[in-house]
């Protein structure tokens, strides 16, 4: 059998998938998972943190990546480095939008929202700053411009990600993500290299 843990966020993401993160509650939650909502708390501290463990657990991972190379900055290609993050961060905003998307129609759930993941530590500024870090330690090892803004170029790079998540959430045609990301990551080379 499935352990507890693993079934709730199973039902969590499948009920934020369908009918979104504002009308998933965490009674709705232990019920999806076959589970009393005394049960979810045993593993969850709230809704937030199931909302951030489905994120991090169950969504294409863009941290340890970005962790990885910041501790090891000039050991890769830079363009290559680049594009697999441009690769995973359009896959992960690709998962997360139709999630996340219904918490901006309801500005007091937003505002519960954001503070809970501001109490645990999470939220959108992770992968920016993470990001700006690597770019950071790529410019310390001299592989960037001395005066490369390594925080706006990471917006730029994960913006287009996240632009990319919402155009194809309305049917819009987009290159393919292999393509998208290299051209991205060139193009974001050569404004800071």
């Amino acid at each position: 059998m499935t352990p507890t843990r693993a079934r709730i966020l199973d039902a969590a993401e499948r009920l934020l998938r369908t009918i979104g993160l504002a009308r998933a509650t965490t009674k709705e939650i232990a019920r999806a998972a076959g589970c009393s909502e005394a049960a979810l708390y045993k593993h969850f501290r709230n809704k937030e943190d199931i909302f951030v463990r489905v994120l991090e657990e169950r969504l294409p991972k863009l941290g340890p990546l970005l962790a990885e190379l910041t501790e090891h900055p000039g050991e890769r290609d830079m363009t290559e480095n680049l594009t697999e993050i441009a690769r995973r961060a359009a896959e992960f905003y690709a998962s997360s939008v139709p999630i996340i998307a219904a918490l901006y129609a309801e500005p007091t759930l937003l505002k519960r929202h954001n503070e809970g993941l501001r109490e645990i530590n999470a939220g959108p500024r992770r992968p920016l700053d993470g990001l700006a870090g690597y770019l950071r330690a790529e410019r310390a090892a001299g592989r960037l411009r001395p005066d490369a803004d390594c925080d706006s170029a990471a917006a730029l790079l994960l913006g287009a990600c996240c632009q990319r998540a919402f155009l194809l959430s309305t049917d819009e045609s987009e290159p393919p993500l292999a393509e998208f990301a290299a051209d991205l990551a060139r193009t974001v080379l050569r404004g800071i290299g």
